[in-house]
């Protein structure tokens, strides 16, 4: 498949003469994709009932003859003001019960049906009119689900959804009370209509209760994305994405994804460095100004998976942002290797935002690819670069991995409910494991939980997934590779409590896991042979093999056959040795890249990309600072 570029632009902006330079503009510079109406309810509807959309017409007419395809985002993240005298209950609430006013973006409560209805409404009229134009040729459904922590709500709408949802789960209160373990404090409850949400109790709430919560919000993310797909379908041919954002656990994106033909996620490497990353103050000085070297690889993987194959980058951050804690400016080369790293990884579009800075509102210090007066930023060259760089490539499509790394949403869940160690961090804990098979040099294919088929891969990798599901322990069984669980695996059932036979009871491995102790931050467990366990670790009684102890004498890493057992959590030194150990058993290449050096093949290309901002020579070549350099295979 042809790799391609593209931008968001927000035609609604900027004066309607300027529309045409822009679009050719666009054009000359390589751009393919052009997102646009998001945004636009309040222009496309002023009123209700009164529709304007001729302007958006003409944008879309203008965009086309340009050459330019558009992706037609539906505008349902940002009801206009109107909608609130209308429904005046669909405000989402916060964990204090406070509704979340107007007057930015995202102000609705998934769950809430009348505004359901209305997105239903606006959607239908859009895909109507725009399904089979010539010149939209993909649909973005809303726009960045869970952004501003708005998946959690607890509304009267949400209220009254969660017990319906309940009922349904669970068909009788005693069923529930049972499931739950409610004799604990007295917390049993006669009727689905007593049962509150676990927000504002006096201590923690039942970790049973909040878990059926998450599980029920991501449930009304799943139907309020559905409620549009279908939509869609019935009127467009053309392919349907959501833009994802980075480290956002709030909702299963694989559920969501099952709907959409694409998806697609927003990368903005700098703001996810200063705002998101746990990372030593070191490390984030040392890539300020070019993202950390595998947050971004990690997600072009994830969503590459939630995809089936499929994805894009919807939003990539040209400059400096206008929300992070701070906010640098890019090294020069870094909108380019952006951009060459998700081709690399198998995207087939990278979409810049912004095209126009904005001089107004909320994001006028978000950069774009022209400053606002037009005027080209830094970036726009390097896009400039990409495309004439892919005119003479040939397509990068994505070569499958030999080591698959398995990421659960609802684990996610399970340990932001239950830490047991304040720092305790799912997908952190999955991060450094990706981490660690980043710097050996490893493609690296994200699985999802329910993964049946594991036949590709000469080593999988499992940590911290709470339940495992009985297709993804059936194809454990069938696996004839290596594997690496643990740990906190299968510590948890279905609804949340401890199982018995006690956690890992993995097929064939005889362990049982005694006890768990979280470790502060300045507390390490040793291992004799090199780095320590820290966060966490478990004591595990075990008849399997031992590979290796920890300094205290208990089992770290136990085998039955290929299927290790990990008792604790690693440090860099403890990764890099044990899976150096269990590539070479695997017959998988590795090799011990230098900090902030990464490297990726595709199906005809080593792609080698520099984090740091000096040169690195690596294999004889000399890859300049934040820059690439790729070697046919």
């Amino acid at each position: 498949m042809k790799r391609t570029l593209g931008v968001c632009y927000y035609p609604e902006h900027w004066p309607e003469p300027q529309w045409a330079e822009d679009a050719a503009r666009m054009a000359a510079l390589g751009l393919t994709w052009v997102r646009v109406g998001e945004f636009a309810w309040s222009r496309l509807e002023p009123t209700p009932g009164k529709l304007e959309f001729d302007w958006l017409d003409r944008a879309i007419e203008t965009l086309g003859r340009a050459g330019l395809k558009v992706v037609l985002g539906t505008p349902t993240a940002t009801p206009p003001r109107w909608m609130l005298d209308r429904h005046p209950d669909m405000l989402a609430h916060d964990r204090e019960g406070r509704p979340r006013g107007f007057g930015s973006r995202r102000h609705y409560d998934f769950a809430h049906e009348g505004y359901r209805a209305e997105c239903a409404r606006i959607v239908q009229l859009l895909a109507r009119r725009y399904g089979k134009n010539a010149h939209v040729a993909a649909w973005q459904t809303d726009n960045e689900y869970a952004c501003h922590g708005t998946v959690l709500s607890y509304s009267p709408a949400a209220l009254k959804a969660f017990r319906n949802w309940l009922a349904q789960r669970y068909q009788s209160p005693e069923a529930l009370n049972r499931a739950w373990g409610n004799v604990f404090w007295s917390m049993e409850y006669a009727g689905f209509d007593d049962v509150g949400l676990p927000n504002l109790t006096v201590t923690e709430a039942n970790p049973a209760h909040v878990m059926a919560f998450r599980h029920f919000a991501s449930d009304m993310v799943v139907e309020f994305n559905r409620v549009q797909t279908e939509i869609i379908r019935r009127h467009s041919p053309y392919p349907i994405a959501h833009n994802y954002m980075g480290q956002i656990t709030d909702f299963d994106h694989f559920a969501v994804g099952a709907d959409l033909d694409i998806a697609s996620w927003d990368a903005y490497p700098l703001g996810f460095l200063s705002d998101r990353l746990s990372a030593s103050p070191e490390h984030k000085r040392r890539f300020v100004r070019q993202g950390d070297p595998d947050f971004q690889a990690f997600h072009h993987d994830l969503y590459r998976a939630v995809g089936r194959g499929r994805w894009w980058i919807m939003e990539q951050q040209p400059g400096p942002v206008n929300w992070a804690p701070w906010n640098p400016d890019p090294l020069p080369g870094m909108a380019r290797l952006w951009a060459w790293e998700a081709f690399a990884h198998g995207a087939e579009a990278v979409c810049y935002f912004r095209w126009r800075q904005a001089p107004f509102a909320q994001e006028q210090m978000h950069a774009g690819l022209l400053r606002p007066d037009s005027v080209a930023a830094p970036a726009y060259g390097e896009a400039a670069q990409v495309a004439r760089e892919l005119a003479m490539m040939p397509d990068q499509n994505t070569t499958r991995a030999e080591v698959g790394l398995v990421f659960d949403y609802a684990s996610a869940w399970a340990w932001e409910t239950q830490p047991q160690g304040r720092d305790f961090s799912y997908f952190r804990l999955v991060f450094e494991t990706y981490r660690a098979l980043r710097r050996l040099g490893l493609n690296i294919d994200i699985l999802p939980p329910d993964c049946a088929d594991l036949s590709a891969y000469k080593l999988v990798l499992a940590p911290g997934v709470a339940t495992l599901s009985d297709g993804f322990l059936t194809a454990l069984t069938r696996h004839k590779g290596l594997s690496l669980l643990g740990p906190r695996t299968n510590a948890k059932t279905a609804d949340f409590a401890i199982p018995v036979p006690l956690p890992p009871n993995l097929p064939g491995l005889a362990a049982t896991v005694a006890r768990v102790e979280s470790l502060p931050p300045d507390v390490a467990v040793d291992l004799p042979l090199g780095g320590t366990f820290c966060h966490w670790r478990e004591k595990v009684e075990t008849t399997a093999k031992v590979v290796e102890t920890t300094a205290d004498s208990w089992p770290a890493l136990i085998r039955a056959d290929g299927l290790h057992y990990l008792a604790g959590w690693l440090d860099e030194a403890g990764f890099a040795r044990i899976l150096d150990a269990l590539c070479l058993e695997a017959g998988l290449e590795t090799e011990h890249l230098p900090e902030g050096l990464r490297r990726r093949d595709s199906a005809t290309h080593r792609f080698q990309f520099n984090y740091n901002s000096f040169a690195v020579e690596w294999h004889g070549r000399e890859i300049p600072a934040a820059g690439v350099d790729w070697q046919p295979l």
